[in-house]
């Protein structure tokens, strides 16, 4: 009973809707002109292929996550007022970047012995993973990375740095984000987010995909009709020219952070390496080790590490974690040992057979199937007896109230055909499938060749405008090397009940 929405939470979700969201955008379109804000909005990929899975699960002709953006930057811009619509995927690469760093940073100091509990690294992008640590398992945050999830690297990026090239302070920017989870508004209300001086959140409000759903229904927009220009492939947002858009990244629909790990150890790797993929409980739990090739499956292990997605799963890799690094798991911060202890003695296991070669790295998250399968996300096609959502749970267990959320909602989370769709949405048109064990560059790139090269040329526009904008920060005070971080600390928790059935 541990990632539990607490009272305080609740009211911090609610306080989160569409409806707050048309009220301002009414309200700043009245105001003077000293007064108006920039109203910005980001879309997860995640949210736009749940959209445009819905749409086309009711249409003769199936709808790709870019038609959908396309359609909902203009829904956005004519129909609600926003100034700017972007997606989140350059805040991904952003974050990509700053995660992989972070971990050879974090590899080097488990080499040296500097610090403990270096290893392995745990993902930081879900929020209800990073909830649940804080209120259950402080003991694991030192573990946890402190990279940034997309939604605040955006943030970040929207209220700084895009401000700046508009000439607008923080505070004269209205910043929404369209995500596929409800955690993600109580991420977007955590104080490390919060700008002191400008008094002003990176990210003002979050909204789930259904809830974007419910915008377009309340004004009567249909967004199962095309709009001019969504089949163009442009590699700027068209009318932002700002951020290469829908950039991709092989791996996991969840965000291919332990991917994008194999992948700079490969690339990076002075010897031939080869990468097995095992499956240990169930498609959500699946470990990866890199070895040097032509050495046995048992030996001469360069990398281990594991998915693990849905809630069984999480704590199963906890006391994992636990076992393999010295630490005694529920036991708080006191249970962690101190010093160099806790490194040596996880470094020692492993050392006369490398098959006990303990993770490295371990992408976590909390929804079984990843962030596809958000609680956030669009409903199914059919009556299957769900909420508004498009999920099946008892909101008034939480302390919750949402507006149209049905009565007695009794069947378990989520649907797996349904899920299964939106798996397939998301990757549509990406030159690799979301198979685990193929990598960038291996024999699937032949299958679609021109999106490969699209892909490519988008990666390197975004490493190149990354370059910039670090530069750019680094020249302004108080900026510099952890613009793109953040930190945890442990939370007594008022604990009213599980959000979710797992």
């Amino acid at each position: 009973a541990s990632g539990c929405i607490t009272s305080a939470e609740s009211v911090l979700i609610t306080l989160q809707s569409h409806n707050e969201v048309l009220n301002f955008l009414a309200s700043n379109a009245v105001a003077d002109t000293a007064s108006q804000k920039v109203a910005v909005i980001s879309i997860a990929p995640q949210s736009l292929a749940s959209l445009a899975a819905s749409i086309s699960s009711s249409s003769s002709v199936p709808v790709t996550p870019r038609q959908m953006l396309r359609r909902l930057r203009v829904f956005c811009k004519e129909a609600l007022g926003f100034e700017h619509v972007f997606d989140t995927t350059f805040a991904r690469h952003v974050a990509l970047r700053e995660h992989v760093k972070e971990f050879m940073e974090r590899k080097e100091q488990h080499r040296t012995g500097e610090c403990d509990t270096a290893l392995p690294m745990l993902a930081s992008a879900c929020p209800g993973w990073i909830c649940y640590a804080e209120k259950a398992h402080p003991e694991m945050l030192p573990f946890i990375a402190q990279t940034k999830s997309p939604q605040q690297v955006m943030g970040t990026l929207v209220k700084n740095w895009m401000g700046e090239k508009w000439g607008k302070r923080p505070d004269s920017i209205y910043h929404v984000s369209v995500m596929p989870c409800y955690d993600k508004k109580l991420e977007a209300s955590r104080t490390d987010f919060y700008n002191e001086a400008y008094s002003t959140r990176d990210v003002d409000c979050v909204i789930t995909t259904g809830e974007m759903q419910l915008l377009a229904q309340e004004k009567a927009w249909d967004l199962s009709l095309p709009v001019p220009g969504e089949n163009v492939t442009s590699l700027l947002t068209s009318s932002e020219a700002s951020f290469p858009e829908l950039i991709q990244h092989s791996g996991s629909s969840s965000g291919s952070y332990l991917q994008s790990i194999v992948e700079h150890i490969r690339s990076t790797s002075t010897i031939p390496l080869h990468l097995s993929v095992k499956q240990i409980r169930n498609v959500d739990y699946e470990e990866f080790v890199l070895r040097r090739d032509g050495s046995d499956p048992e030996g001469d292990v360069v990398f281990k590490g594991a998915r693990c997605y849905g809630f069984r799963n999480l704590q199963n890799v906890v006391r994992k974690v636990g076992r393999e690094s010295g630490v005694r798991v529920g036991m708080g911060a006191a249970g962690r040992m101190k010093g160099k202890a806790a490194v040596q003695k996880r470094g020692t296991r492993g050392q006369d057979k490398a098959v006990e070669k303990g993770y490295d790295y371990i992408e976590v998250m909390a929804c079984p199937g990843g962030c596809v399968n958000g609680g956030g996300q669009s409903k199914p096609p059919g009556n299957f007896g769900i909420d508004v959502e498009g999920f099946s749970r008892d909101w008034e267990v939480t302390g919750v109230t949402l507006d149209h959320a049905p009565e007695a909602l009794t069947a378990k989370w989520g649907n797996k055909a349904w899920t299964k769709k939106v798996e397939d949405m998301y990757w549509h048109d990406l030159p690799t499938p979301p198979a685990s064990p193929v990598l960038a560059g291996e024999n699937h790139m032949t299958q679609k060749e021109d999106a490969g090269k699209d892909s490519e040329i988008r990666n390197k526009m975004a490493d190149r405008l990354l370059i910039d904008i670090t530069d750019d920060f680094c020249r302004k005070p108080g900026s510099g090397s952890h613009l793109f971080r953040t930190s945890y600390r442990a939370v007594e928790s008022e604990v009213v009940g599980l959000a979710v059935k797992w």
